[in-house]
């Protein structure tokens, strides 16, 4: 069953979700995302694409993010031109990436540089998510692509992105808050494949 998910904890990262035309106005970017964009743009071209954003992000485990969780974060970013984003868009992407990380140390308790299904479950109850244990199972399972019993920061990043896109759709449904929806499958599926392509 679904609840409010916990304003405090998503608070900066909603803002990015419900903002993000706005993003890059203002002050001046801080000299560091200007070094990180030039890091990123390879080909000097003004813009970022995913394969050009994984190259400068590290997953803490001697990788690099996955091709999956660039290509979401371009496209959740990457209002102007499809598939890459610019310097304005950039800045946005490189706060929202830093909440992220910011939640995540937050769960990762002893410091592995991954989240264990304890700490997971954990993570989407402080989030206001009561899932069940077998919940918690099948994501790890489902995600864990290593078989290692953890979840690097990139594959956190896409987990709670997806699950709070699917959230979204879902109380659009619940209409009269009762954690249960009727769905046909035609709604199901578009559903589906929305989450699955952000």
């Amino acid at each position: 069953m679904f609840v409010n998910i916990n304003r405090s904890i998503f608070k900066c990262i909603q803002s990015h979700f419900n903002g993000l035309q706005n993003v890059g106005t203002g002050d001046e970017p801080p000299p560091h995302i200007q070094q990180w964009f030039a890091l990123a743009d390879n080909d000097r071209n003004g813009v970022i694409t995913a394969k050009e954003l994984q190259r400068v992000l590290a997953n803490g485990q001697g990788g690099t993010f996955s091709d999956k969780c660039c290509q979401l974060l371009t496209g959740l970013f990457g209002k102007q031109t499809r598939g890459s984003i610019n310097y304005v868009e950039f800045q946005g992407l490189f706060n929202y990436i830093n909440s992220w990380l910011g939640i995540f140390k937050g769960f990762d308790k002893d410091n592995s540089g991954t989240i264990q299904e304890g700490e997971l479950a954990e993570a989407f109850t402080q989030m206001g998510y009561r899932f069940s244990p077998e919940f918690y199972s099948n994501v790890m399972r489902m995600n864990d692509q290593n078989s290692t019993g953890n979840i690097t920061v990139d594959q956190f990043i896409v987990l709670c992105i997806r699950v709070q896109k699917f959230t979204e759709e879902f109380r659009k449904r619940d209409t009269g808050a009762q954690g249960v929806i009727n769905i046909g499958f035609e709604d199901f599926l578009t559903i589906t494949l929305g989450c699955d392509y952000l």
